[in-house]
């Protein structure tokens, strides 16, 4: 369309080119100059999109406002401006008419609470509220005064507010060592004391310039959880009796002591009195299959470790390897490591003649052809080496697709070879072998060749010789041919 066109289907179809006073090489908004053409793009979903390219920026600019995007602008353009913001006088004002409370917080810059500044915004002030576990947004606002009304409208606002109302609850008064003493017993809990604490409680901690200098506190989840600061060790200790964590700390505390660890030739007899073996190993520092040396653990350095599911799976740590190897002989995994150990070593791996002859063999039964190549370094076509692969190194695959499909690895490059011949692409590829292989067909005979050449041709329908001169004989006629334009018998 030229301009003018694009200008009065606008009008026709009732549509509003928006300009832009930025856009100073089209004059429109949303229309960019693009390689000697005019390009329509809006932002939609979180996207640009392209709406086309066209002749003219009007023909481009009516594109785009024919778009959802575009109509919307147009109304957004065309509403009446916004309210200018509100002054902090008139903001009390309407919060007092609504009987609503901004509520003040002295550690906020703003000095209000659900309120935070945002430098760099033309309404610079944040109102937010704490929702489902959430920061949910209210708004963004030119006064600090507009946002703390938007949130004192919220209902986390008037709960704040119900709650800075309350009388505070009076605290209660701080127990002595020997109330603590008495309440612990009353509810039956231990307060469990610790040589290595200087408060002489477990996971009670000392703070001093404090009027209440003790911490109680537990580990949970991986992390320090503060249970609150007392005026005497024991009320810490009691808090800390009160929690799970606390309550399993007193259980282990109160069951039986361990039994003492094995010494070696206890761990043996066990072994044997169990109908167990314990699997040596040449290669490992301690002796044993599955145990392993930690210089960290002093008192019990031996580790009995196993691969499962894909994991390093810790069972213990123990005194003696021998213990050690007691634990991972008990393992399904130990047990499987000893039945294997026991089992009939595997046949030698075939040479390469071998291999050679058996694949051929096979192929041959199966009527495949194993495809040899010059360029691969196995020799054989689908054939790859994977220097990783220790015991199968030889890599069978095709393209299948576009993607590159592994059929397997293999001990020998013939076995792989076999298997890239059972394939549907190995079987193409044999045919189109055997295809470039055979001897190409003889040119056909031109009109002089076939005039100067004595050709045979078999007899028409018309030429053949009646059947009543052929009755008598018991014998079947023999074929009659014409060479050179006479009858001869073939």
């Amino acid at each position: 369309m030229t301009p003018e066109e694009a200008l009065r289907q606008a009008e026709a179809e009732g549509l509003t080119l928006v300009r832009s006073a930025t856009n100073l090489k089209t004059g429109y908004t949303n229309v960019y100059f693009l390689s000697g053409r005019y390009q329509a793009k809006l932002r939609r979903d979180g996207r640009y999109v392209s709406l086309g390219l066209f002749a003219t920026a009007e023909e481009a600019a009516l594109a785009y406002a024919r778009s959802p995007e575009g109509r919307a602008a147009v109304a957004a353009a065309l509403a009446p401006p916004a309210p200018p913001p509100m002054t902090a006088e008139a903001v009390l004002r309407l919060a007092e008419a609504e009987g609503l409370t901004l509520v003040r917080v002295e550690t906020s810059k703003t000095g209000y609470k659900g309120v935070t500044f945002c430098s760099g915004k033309s309404k610079p002030y944040h109102a937010h509220v704490w929702r489902s576990g959430k920061t949910m947004n209210l708004g963004y606002f030119a006064t600090a005064e507009e946002a703390a009304l938007c949130y004192a409208r919220s209902p986390e606002g008037r709960a704040a507010v119900a709650a800075a109302a309350a009388p505070p609850a009076p605290a209660p008064p701080p127990m002595t060592a020997e109330e603590a003493l008495r309440q612990a017993e009353v509810e039956g809990l231990t307060l469990l004391k610790s040589e290595g604490s200087s408060t002489g409680y477990k996971n009670v901690s000392f703070l001093s310039g404090k009027t209440k200098a003790y911490k109680a506190q537990v580990r949970r989840s991986g992390k320090l959880l503060n249970l609150g600061q007392f005026t005497t060790p024991e009320e810490a200790a009691l808090v800390v009796a009160r929690t799970p964590e606390g309550r399993a700390a007193a259980a282990a505390a109160a069951a039986p002591p361990a039994p003492p660890p094995m010494t070696a030739e206890e761990a043996l007899r066990q072994v044997e009195a169990e109908g167990l073996t314990v699997l040596r190993s040449e290669s490992n520092s301690t002796g044993y299959k599955g145990v392993y040396f930690d210089l960290k653990a002093k008192t019990k350095p031996y580790m009995t470790m196993l691969w499962r599911g894909g994991k390093s799976v810790t069972i213990g740590y123990f005194a003696t390897a021998e213990e050690a190897a007691l634990f991972y002989a008990r393992t399904p995994e130990g047990r499987a490591a000893v039945a294997a150990a026991a089992a009939p070593p595997a046949a030698p791996p075939m040479t390469a003649g071998e291999a050679l002859r058996q694949a051929l063999r096979q192929a041959e039964a199966e009527g495949l052809t194993l495809l040899r190549s010059e360029s691969s370094k196995t020799g054989y076509k689908g054939v790859g080496f994977n220097n990783w692969i220790k015991t199968k190194p030889y890599q069978a695959q095709v393209t299948r697709g576009g993607k590159r499909v592994s059929l397997g690895s293999f001990a020998t490059a013939e076995e792989a070879a076999l298997c890239y011949a059972r394939t549907p692409e190995g079987r193409a590829a044999a045919a189109a072998a055997a295809a470039a292989a055979a001897p190409p067909e003889p040119p056909p005979l031109t009109a002089e060749e076939a005039l100067a050449s004595p050709r045979k041709r078999k007899l028409t329908p018309e030429e053949q010789p009646c059947e009543a001169d052929m009755s008598d004989s018991e014998e079947d006629p023999p074929a009659v041919v014409i060479l050179d334009g006479q009858l001869v018998d073939e």
